[in-house]
C-alpha cells in the first residue's frame, strides 16, 4: 500500500508524514490517535479488517528543531513540477545554475531551477537575462510544511487543515 498518512505532534501542527503501516503501528502501541481515515479503504488482516488513517496525532508532544527541506536534485524536480522552467518540457532533465557557477553562483534552493538539456546547453555561460530567457518565477526555498502541502503529492483532502494552518513563508 502506497498511501502516506500525515503525522501530527500532540499540538496538531504537521510532524512528517509516514507510511499507513508505520502509523498503524503508532496506533497499536498506543502512541497516536487516528484524527482522520480514509472512507472505505481497510487494511485486512486474517481475522480483522482496520480503517487505514490518513491523519493521525501523537499522544506526547516531539520536541523537533526547525526542519528544513532538503536540497537535491530530486526535491528541486518538485518544487519545479517535474518540467523545464525555460521551455516547459518534461523530457531529458537536469539542473541549471541560475547565475552560473563560473560567475560565483551558488548550489542552492534561490539559485537552482528544473532546465531541459536543450535549454540548459542554450543557456550556458549566462544568466536568463543575458540568454533571453526569462523564468517564470523566482526560485525559493520551500518551508517544511509548505512542501508537504504543495510539492509532496502525497496527501489528501483531509490533510489540508493542519498544513494550512501552519503555513510559514521565507
Amino acid at each position: 500500500m502506497g498511501r502516506k498518512v500525515l503525522v501530527l505532534n500532540a499540538d496538531y501542527r504537521a510532524l512528517t508524514v509516514c507510511s499507513v503501516y508505520k502509523a498503524i503501528i503508532l496506533l497499536f502501541s498506543e502512541k497516536a490517535e487516528v484524527v482522520n481515515k480514509v472512507e472505505n479503504l481497510y487494511l485486512r488482516t486474517v481475522t480483522r479488517a482496520f480503517e487505514v488513517p490518513s491523519v493521525i496525532r501523537l499522544y506526547h508532544y516531539v520536541n523537533v528543531p526547525f526542519k528544513n527541506v532538503m536540497l537535491n536534485r530530486h526535491n528541486i524536480f518538485k518544487r519545479d513540477g517535474g518540467r523545464c522552467l525555460y521551455c516547459g518540457s518534461r523530457e531529458d532533465l537536469t539542473l541549471d545554475h541560475v547565475i552560473p557557477r563560473s560567475r560565483g553562483g551558488k548550489t542552492a534552493w534561490t539559485n537552482l531551477v528544473t532546465a531541459c538539456k536543450r535549454c540548459n546547453t542554450k543557456k550556458g555561460d549566462y544568466t536568463p537575462e543575458e540568454a533571453n530567457m526569462p523564468l517564470p518565477y523566482a526560485p525559493f526555498r520551500p518551508s517544511y510544511v509548505v512542501f508537504l502541502r504543495d510539492f509532496s503529492g502525497m496527501g489528501d483532502e483531509s490533510w489540508k487543515p493542519y498544513l494550512v494552518q501552519n503555513h510559514v513563508e521565507y
